[in-house]
C-alpha cells in the first residue's frame, strides 16, 4: 500500500513580522481551482480513485454536483461519498475502507512518496497549469495587500505548488490538518489574524476587509461562517467557477455553477483569478 499523505503542514501559523506599513486589506486565496488547474489532476484523482473500487467514472458534472452541496471539500471523502452513492444506486459490494481510499488517492495523485522528493513524483500532480504567476502576488503586496492561502490540499502539494511552481518565499498559508474543513471558518480567521498581528493590528469594527477567493459553494460559506463568528469585521467572498467550466462548449454548466455561487452568497463572481484584486478594490471603493 502506497505511503498515506500526512494531514500536518505549518501550525502554528508562522508569518514574518513587517513594518507598521499601511494594510488597505487582506486577500486570502483557495489553491485548487484558483491558484492551479486541477481538473486533471485533483480531480482526475477522484475519478480514478472511484474507478479502482468501483468500475464505474464518475463524470465532471457529477462531481460539480457534489461539490455544489457545500460539505465535500475534501476529496477523500468526496471520493467515498461518490462510492457510497454509487453503491446504493447499483447495489454493489461493500465499500472500501477510508484509510484504502486515502492511499489510492494519493498513489494517484503524488505517484510516490508525498514527503519524499517532488522531482520524484510521477502522478497528476505533474499536470497542474498555473492560473496566476508570481508577479499577481507582487502587486499585491505593491498595493498593500496582505495575502496567503487557506486550502484543504495536503500540505506537501501546497508547498509544491507555492514554493517549487511559483517561487514564493515563505508563503503564509493553512493546509489540511492546520484547521478543521471548510466551511469552517477557522483556518480562514487564524491566517488573517496571524496576517494582521503582524503588521501590529487584530481583526475587528477597526480591521482591514479580509477577502477570500474560491471556487465552491464551501468556499464561500466559509466567509458567511466567519461573519457569524466576527460580525464587527468586514469579510468579502470572492467566487470563480473552476477552470474546467471555461472552455468551448460550457457556457451553460458554467452559468449554472456561478448561480449556485451567487446564491449561496458570494460578494462578487470573477471570470478569473488574477480579477481578485480589481474585484476587491472596486467593492472596498
Amino acid at each position: 500500500m502506497p505511503k498515506v499523505c500526512k494531514q500536518r503542514s505549518n501550525l502554528p501559523v508562522r508569518v514574518t513580522a513587517l513594518p507598521p506599513l499601511p494594510v488597505r486589506a487582506v486577500l486570502l486565496f483557495d489553491i485548487d481551482g484558483v491558484i492551479r488547474d486541477v481538473a486533471a489532476s485533483y480531480r482526475r484523482a477522484i475519478v480514478e480513485t472511484v474507478q479502482q473500487f468501483s468500475g464505474w467514472r464518475p463524470e465532471p458534472a457529477q462531481i460539480d454536483a457534489l461539490k455544489s452541496e457545500g460539505c465535500w471539500n475534501n476529496d477523500w471523502e468526496a471520493s467515498l461519498e461518490l462510492l457510497r452513492r454509487h453503491r446504493q444506486s447499483s447495489a454493489r459490494a461493500e465499500l472500501p475502507s477510508f484509510e484504502s481510499v486515502v492511499a489510492a488517492f494519493c498513489d494517484h495523485y503524488f505517484g510516490g512518496d508525498p514527503e519524499g522528493d517532488p522531482a520524484l513524483w510521477c502522478g497528476f500532480i505533474r499536470q497542474e497549469p498555473l492560473l496566476v504567476g508570481p508577479e499577481f502576488f507582487t502587486g499585491l503586496s505593491a498595493a498593500d495587500i496582505l495575502w496567503g492561502f487557506v486550502s484543504g490540499a495536503e500540505p506537501p502539494s501546497v508547498r509544491y505548488v507555492l514554493q517549487r511552481r511559483l517561487g514564493l518565499q515563505d508563503p503564509p498559508f493553512i493546509a489540511m490538518g492546520d484547521a478543521p474543513d471548510k466551511p469552517d471558518p477557522t483556518g480562514l480567521l487564524r491566517l488573517a489574524e496571524a496576517l494582521l498581528a503582524a503588521r501590529g493590528t487584530n481583526l475587528g469594527p477597526d480591521a482591514p476587509a479580509v477577502a477570500y477567493v474560491g471556487d465552491t459553494v464551501a468556499d464561500v460559506q466559509t466567509v458567511l461562517r466567519a461573519r457569524e463568528q466576527m460580525p464587527a469585521q468586514r469579510f468579502l467572498s470572492l467566487a470563480v467557477s473552476p477552470p474546467h467550466l471555461h472552455g468551448p462548449g460550457q457556457q451553460e454548466q458554467r452559468r449554472a455553477y456561478e448561480q449556485q455561487l451567487q446564491a449561496a452568497g458570494a460578494d462578487r463572481i470573477l471570470t478569473s483569478s488574477d480579477q481578485a484584486a480589481a474585484a476587491l478594490q472596486a467593492l472596498l471603493g
